[in-house]
């Protein structure tokens, strides 16, 4: 198994989405890349964000992230909905730097490539969100989301 960290707004709507993505295995709501080691009211730096186990025999990063490009508006800096701040940023992040290849090669592909917003990084920071953030979507389905109803469920088997 692989993992790669998606940042693309509310985490819940990602999370929700993600989870039912071909070959993903696991995934769990965190923040990526902050200046602190726990979360303690300090979001410094930190993109809300969803830890994502995958299987690569059954789906690749260049799937991955045309999935994650169907939720996202990638030319939208530090917000995605409603939702507006550096901790809605959109980014992709990984320990494995082939994943974060993968990823600009993606992007640098795009006849729109300049225009796009999403941050390729190494992974320096995550942590794990609270419980009451797991699944929040599947706990609270009336809960706000930037994503469209019909995206979040177009994968669900």
């Amino acid at each position: 198994m692989e993992t790669v960290y998606f940042a693309g707004g509310c985490l819940w709507g990602v999370q929700a989405f993600i989870k039912t993505l071909p070959g993903v295995v696991a995934t769990e709501a965190g923040r990526a890349n902050g200046t602190s080691s726990t979360l303690d009211g300090n979001y410094d730096g930190f993109a809300e964000c969803v830890k994502t186990e995958f299987d690569p025999e059954a789906v690749t990063m260049e799937q991955l992230m045309n999935y994650f490009f169907e939720i996202i508006d990638p030319y939208s800096l530090n917000k995605q909905g409603i939702d507006v701040g550096e901790k809605y940023r959109t980014g992709v992040y990984s320990e494995d730097p082939l994943h974060l290849e993968v990823a600009r090669a993606f992007i640098k592909k795009r006849d729109d490539a300049d225009r796009i917003a999403v941050e390729v990084l190494p992974l320096s920071n995550y942590v794990r969100s609270a419980e009451e953030h797991q699944d929040r979507l599947d706990k609270c389905p009336d809960d706000y989301c930037h994503i469209a109803e019909a995206l979040l469920h177009k994968y669900r088997a």
